[in-house]
Formats: C-alpha cells, sequence, structure tokens
C-alpha cells in the first residue's frame, strides 16, 4: 500500500506535533494495520513528562504508543494467520526467538525484544503500523477493536494474577487502582476470586473498582490500609497480595497486610528505582515474592476473556480522545490523574 499517514510525534517535553510520513511497507512476515484505537499507557506518560524511563531516553522526534488494534489492509507473501479485513490486537513486542529466554518460553524476558514506543523503537501513534503477523491475534467478533487495545494492559494484569496462582477461595488485596491495578482486579476475578479487595488514595479510582466488582475497597489517605484488611479478613491477612502503585508505602503495606504463606507480586516500578521492605517479617510469614516483567503467552488468553463477558475490558476507559487532539490528550491525562484513570486516542475509527 503507497501513500502517506499521519504520525503524532513528541518534540519535547510535554510537546506533540503531527508529521507526514510514508505508510509502512509489510515484511514478508508482517501485516499491515491500520490502527483504529491506542490506549495512553502511564510509559507514555512519563515519556512526555520527563523525557526518560531509566536508561530509555527519548530523542525527539519520537512516536509514543504501544497499546494498539485495528484492521488488517495487507499482509506479507508468507502471512497465513490473519488476512485483509481481520481485526486485530497487536501484542508489542518482538523478541529474537532463538535466545535461552525465547527458547524456553519466557520470551517476555528476551534482552532484544523490539517493543513499540521504547527509546529508540517507534511507537504506534499513527494511521497504519506494519508488524510481525504472529504478533497480530485476531478479535472475536463480539471484541471491539477498543478492546483489543486495552488486550496488552490486560494480559500485565492476568500475568500478574497468573504469577500469584489466585483461584476461588483466596482473599486478593490490589493495591493502587490505576489502570494496571483495575486489569488486575478484572485479572483475579476472571480466575475465580470473588474477594478482592483493592486500595488506593484516590476516590475517583476507588469508585472505578467498584464498578468493575471490587469485594471492597480502601481510601488509604483516609484509613490505615493494613488495619483495613485486617478487620476486612477477620484478623487473618490476604492470601494473594498485587502491588500495583510502586511505592515505598505499598511495598511495605504488602508484607504487613499478606497472611502467613501468602504471594506477593511487585508489578508497579518506583520512582526511586528501590524500596525498602521490613524482611524480618515477611521471612517469619515465609512469603513468596514474584515479580512481573510485562507478560507472555496471554494474548489468547486475555482476549477470550473479553470474548466470554469474564472481562468488562471497556469500564475501565474514563475518557476518549481524538487524534487531533494528541497534545490535549497527552496534557490533560497528565495533569487531571485523579480524575483520569484511562485514556484511549481514536486513530481510525469512528466511535467507541
Amino acid at each position: 500500500m503507497e501513500g502517506k499517514m499521519k504520525t503524532a510525534v513528541m518534540t519535547g517535553i510535554g510537546q506533540m506535533a503531527f508529521e507526514e510520513r510514508p505508510i509502512p511497507q509489510p515484511k514478508d512476515d508482517e501485516a499491515l494495520v491500520r490502527i483504529e484505537y491506542v490506549g495512553v499507557c502511564g510509559s507514555d506518560l512519563h515519556y512526555y513528562e520527563s523525557g526518560a524511563i531509566g536508561d530509555y531516553v527519548v530523542k525527539p522526534p519520537f512516536v509514543l504508543g504501544h497499546e494498539a488494534a485495528g484492521v488488517v489492509v495487507e499482509v506479507g507473501k508468507n502471512v497465513t494467520n490473519v488476512r485483509p479485513g481481520d481485526r486485530v490486537a497487536l501484542e508489542p513486542g518482538k523478541t529474537c526467538g532463538h535466545c535461552e529466554f525465547c527458547r524456553t518460553g519466557r520470551y517476555n524476558l528476551c534482552p532484544d525484544v523490539v517493543f513499540f514506543a521504547t527509546p529508540p523503537v517507534d511507537g504506534v501513534f499513527q494511521e497504519y503500523a506494519a508488524h510481525e503477523a504472529a504478533l497480530c491475534f485476531p478479535l472475536p467478533e463480539n471484541v471491539s477493536t477498543l478492546e483489543g487495545a486495552l488486550i496488552e494492559p490486560l494480559a500485565v494484569g492476568f500475568h500478574a494474577a497468573n504469577q500469584a496462582q489466585a483461584g476461588p477461595g483466596q482473599t486478593a488485596v490490589v493495591l493502587g487502582a490505576g489502570c494496571i491495578g483495575l486489569v488486575t482486579l478484572l485479572a483475579l476475578r476472571a480466575r475465580g476470586v470473588s474477594r478482592v479487595i483493592v486500595t488506593d488514595v484516590m476516590e475517583k479510582r476507588l469508585e472505578k473498582a467498584r464498578e468493575l466488582g471490587a469485594w471492597e475497597t480502601v481510601n488509604a489517605g483516609g484509613e490505615d490500609a493494613v488495619q483495613a484488611v485486617l478487620r476486612l479478613t477477620g484478623g487473618a491477612g490476604a492470601d494473594v497480595v498485587i502491588e500495583t502503585a510502586g511505592t515505598q508505602a505499598t511495598s511495605r503495606q504488602a508484607v504487613e497486610l499478606a497472611k502467613k504463606g501468602a504471594v506477593i507480586v511487585f508489578v508497579g516500578y518506583t520512582a526511586q528505582g528501590e524500596v525498602t521492605l521490613p524482611m524480618s517479617l515477611a521471612l517469619n510469614k515465609e512469603l513468596t515474592f514474584r515479580t512481573v516483567f510485562r507478560y507472555r503467552h496471554i494474548y489468547p488468553m486475555a482476549i477470550e476473556a473479553v470474548a466470554s463477558g469474564a472481562v468488562n475490558l471497556r469500564g475501565i476507559v474514563t475518557n476518549y480522545f481524538d487524534f487531533d487532539d494528541i497534545q490535549n490528550a497527552m496534557d490533560r491525562s497528565v495533569r487531571d490523574k485523579a480524575d483520569i484513570v484511562k485514556s484511549v486516542i481514536r486513530i481510525g475509527a469512528k466511535s467507541e
């Protein structure tokens, strides 16, 4: 497919602009996808605000966005899993396929991954993307491309719930009710955990957690989260704790409110890069610590969970923005974090 496309680029910290770029040409093993929706991730906002995450530094002009779905318009000659007209969700990380981690199925740990919107790799705030067809997952008729774009964060939530080996009969606590906290709540419920307690300091986010099925919520800005969880669990604590906020306070709370023998999964990245934990207490409780880095082998499971009705993925979205309004979308998503839980950019779609 020949022609030009509109691309939103970050031209500096807090600055967005549009460029006209050639529509990418798919390679033999790639599909060309007309992008319909892209979610705004916390990493996008961090790059937008500060220009870097750790060693990954933005060199403008840079394209943000990695949570995407759209419609296949062209395929390379070796592609058999999708065809033009298919609606697909894009898994954003292409791995090498031959390192130790890829060969043992832990491809999310591949040191040579090429991941959308991770410098120097451009993302998909653009009208078209050529992507490895094996990473383009067809969507069932009852799953929209809006939901398809949100499969990416949902995959993180499912990976966290899987790492916890969560299941029926357990009580789980999710620390943090941002997007990842909410998709973790959805994943836990899909795995049969009916008693999920969600904590946060922002009431709007806790309202959203209750809408999405939280058993109980705790506003940690107004009460002691540890004492609240102990009260709700009859003094026993939680079987599973998933930390998504990435703060010193919530990381410590995870240990304090966990039941003896519990599993704690750390998902949130801390701004400082490190936290201090009460290790004597963790040892006394014989806690199991697990961590999450993105996800692996999750997209089919996550898509099926949405298709079956087990997950209300559309429910996490609080704000929609048109592609032409992307500067405002980014600015508001940074400025109004207390009210905006999840923003989505409409690129090629007419409505949600």
